[in-house]
């Protein structure tokens, strides 16, 4: 391993999310200083009381709409969203991956390539609660609605960043297999064919008929900083590693390129999608 490789061992995934209590313990103390029970707030953030009591808890991961709308109601002077930072796109994300998503915020260009399943920023809540409820250990019911909150909040990005070039590659047959069965697969048909609409976003679908193509050694993720520099990252069953050596990084851009060549254009990906969501 060089000094341009590094190696995230997930050591702490399934730890107690402290953050997330911090960010409860703060928010019930200013909703107490409001004088409001969970009751009486709750219709004023358009939640429900059971979700700020799971909140309050430590529980739930909170939305960012909910923060915002907690700031205004609550006149926390900044408070929540400042604690709210240290709780925001950690919990619910692998401890691997974090070092990963802090870069995909800044992030002018990003690539993904995937072969296993539909990437995390074109998911779907309910695609992502069937991946969730089959992880291997099990996880608690608090620990999945974390994970799904921490990926739907990343999604923000493909609508809050319209500068950045989000390009993705991904095998037909991953949304072919029809995971969490045929509703939750028309929304994910749906959802993709929304968010492609978005003039920074382009989907290109590899064909199954390929027999063999560029991308055959694994995902491949690749990042542009608004300096210019690219970065990649390859993950493993229960670890990642963060690329930065300049070599790697021009094979990988090779690839990338073989694989816009091999796959469908945009136009054609859309037509095969909405293909696939009338046979529905």
């Amino acid at each position: 391993m060089t000094d341009s490789t590094i190696s995230i061992d997930n050591a702490t995934e399934n730890e107690p999310p402290d953050t997330l209590k911090a960010f409860g313990a703060v928010h019930k103390a200013f909703r107490k200083r409001a004088g409001y029970t969970q009751e009486e707030y709750a219709p004023l953030v358009q939640y429900q009381p059971s979700t700020v009591a799971s909140i309050e808890q430590g529980r739930r991961f909170p939305h960012r709409r909910f923060v915002e709308r907690a700031e205004e109601v609550l006149d926390a002077f900044g408070v929540l969203k400042g604690v709210y930072k240290h709780a925001g796109r950690e919990k619910g994300l692998a401890s691997w991956f974090r070092p990963w998503a802090e870069l995909e915020e800044q992030a002018i260009s990003l690539y993904t390539y995937e072969n296993r399943l539909v990437p995390g920023l074109l998911q779907t809540e309910g695609y992502a609660r069937n991946l969730f409820r089959e992880r291997v250990p099990v996880l608690t019911d608090s620990q999945i609605e974390a994970q799904i909150a921490a990926r739907l909040e990343r999604q923000s990005l493909l609508r809050e960043r319209p500068n950045t070039a989000f390009s993705f590659i991904v095998e037909e047959y991953i949304l072919r297999r029809g995971t969490g069965g045929t509703d939750v697969t028309r929304g994910l048909i749906d959802s993709v064919l929304d968010v492609t609409e978005l003039r920074n976003v382009e989907l290109q679908l590899l064909p199954k008929t390929l027999q063999a193509h560029a991308g055959l050694d694994g995902p491949i993720r690749l990042l542009e900083t608004p300096e210019n520099e690219w970065f990649g990252y390859s993950e493993g069953q229960r670890s990642g590693q963060f690329i930065a050596d300049p070599k790697s990084i021009s094979v990988l851009h090779a690839r990338y390129a073989k694989l816009r060549s091999q796959a469908l254009t945009p136009e054609d990906s859309r037509s095969l999608l909405e293909q696939m969501r009338g046979a529905l």
